[in-house]
């Protein structure tokens, strides 16, 4: 991924980050990894200065912590931290739809595109396919999110859903995908929105929720059967 013709540094910085993120999203950069900028950069076959932004960038996102004489390493999310994450998208989530005149503005023509983003994650989480699955999720929340007239709540919910995910790689690939781990309600989800339906919006957030907490409790109770070697 080395610069070419017209690329300019920032361009180059967003490029090392979004490529750095699929790598902790996918799971090959796992959680506690370390690494330098000297590294990255060998790596990508670029200068260091605009790996350090795109390294900094990430820890910003909660993403990566940096340390002064290690460098960085993919942050390691708890359990704790996993169960924070789904607690706090609920409370803005469910605050949002209670009053939606004043929060949301559904575009009718930007439902489309959100409905095959839908399918294709069901059809992904439904395969097992955890790759495909976090893509088109990533979007389909995103999409979703520019509903919000506030763009600062917007962000910090696709901020938390990427750490989520973060947090749910890795573990998830020694999991059998069914039901009982993935979730597969993203096309109720959109089509409860495209009726205006908002009992109905919120059942199926409070289902998300749930099923996300409960998988939560599965994990801690699988911890607990064994514990981390001292």
């Amino acid at each position: 991924m080395g610069p070419s013709g017209g690329v300019t540094r920032s361009t180059l910085r967003q490029q090392i980050a979004d490529a750095l993120r699929d790598e902790v999203l996918a799971g090959r950069l796992r959680p506690g990894r370390a690494f330098t900028v000297k590294q990255i950069a060998e790596q990508y076959g670029v200068s260091a200065t605009p790996v350090r932004e795109a390294l900094f960038d990430l820890s910003a996102q909660g993403l990566l912590s940096s340390d002064q004489h290690r460098g960085f390493q993919v942050h390691e999310f708890t359990v704790r931290d996993y169960r924070a994450m789904v607690e706090a998208r609920s409370l803005v989530v469910e605050g949002i739809f209670r009053s939606p005149a004043d929060q949301v503005a559904v575009r009718a023509e930007a439902l489309p595109p959100i409905r095959r983003r839908a399918a294709e994650a069901v059809r992904a989480a439904k395969g097992g396919d955890l790759d495909v699955l976090i893509g088109y999720d990533l979007r389909f929340w995103r999409e979703l999110g520019a509903f919000v007239l506030n763009p600062y709540i917007s962000a910090f919910l696709t901020k938390l859903r990427v750490q989520a995910w973060v947090f749910t790689v890795h573990r998830l690939r020694g999991e059998h995908a069914d039901e009982h781990v993935l979730w597969f309600g993203h096309e109720d989800l959109v089509e409860a929105i495209a009726a205006d339906d908002e009992p109905r919006v919120l059942a199926v957030m409070q289902d998300y929720y749930a099923h996300a907490l409960a998988w939560a409790d599965h994990l801690e109770t699988r911890e607990r059967g064994n514990p981390a070697p001292e």
